[in-house]
């Protein structure tokens, strides 16, 4: 009679063979999963991809022409967005000249540009027609609007991200700033009101940046997500 504290017999060798293979197809799988995870990882974002840094909400505003204008006027529109107020006395100028040069430089492509004052009490439509005309602002592709104080800066803060405030006439920041603070951002919007680029008004590589991924945005050549 065998004992029974003796070891069992040895696995045949087709079994030890099968068992083999089938660790080196874990081995190999797993190490491919590493591999994909690390080299998705170090993959380029690819060429014409613009992030989305938000969505602009809701609005309703008052363009130049006395006409009512908001969101749902720039449905199916890309357009590009700057804030401005006409009696600036700093950089104001120099952002709607930008703002016209796009204008001028995109004049056959379907884009919009929208002007929002950011002191839209003294900017009525009658002052915001007087400053459009001076930039030969269409009235149809380059829209000025004014609006609610309170709406307009909702908007500006919440909507777009940026930063306004009206200085108060003790301020010390009043000796080397503009009488209201607001951003010198340019903001393009994509046909779904989705925020795809943020660009400094006042550099100039930073528009001819804005001007290429406009160009992206109407060509349709741009990935989703």
């Amino acid at each position: 009679m065998p004992d029974r504290l003796s070891s069992a017999p040895p696995e045949p060798t087709s079994q030890r063979l099968i068992w083999g293979a089938l660790g080196l197809v874990l081995t190999f799988v797993v190490g491919y999963g590493i591999f994909s995870l690390f080299s998705d990882a170090a993959r380029p974002t690819p060429p014409g991809r613009l992030p989305i840094l938000g969505i602009v909400p809701t609005f309703s505003l008052t363009e130049r022409t006395h006409q009512p204008f908001g969101h749902s006027d720039l449905t199916g529109s890309v357009w590009v967005a700057n804030f401005i107020f006409t009696h600036c006395p700093g950089r104001c100028p120099l952002l709607s000249q930008r703002m016209a040069h796009l204008h001028t430089t995109l004049r056959t492509k379907p884009v919009r540009f929208i002007s929002f004052s950011v002191d839209p009490e003294r900017d009525t439509p009658e002052v915001l027609q007087v400053y459009a005309r001076r930039y030969r602002a269409d009235d149809q592709r380059w829209l000025f609007l004014t609006g609610e104080r309170s709406a307009m800066y909702a908007l500006i803060r919440n909507g777009f991200r940026l930063g306004v405030e009206v200085l108060a006439p003790n301020d010390p920041r009043l000796t080397t700033h503009e009488p209201i603070v607001h951003s010198n951002r340019f903001v393009l919007i994509d046909r779904q009101r989705r925020i795809r680029g943020y660009y400094r008004g006042d550099d100039t590589e930073s528009i001819a940046q804005l001007l290429q991924d406009v160009e992206t945005l109407v060509a349709g050549s741009e990935p989703v997500g």
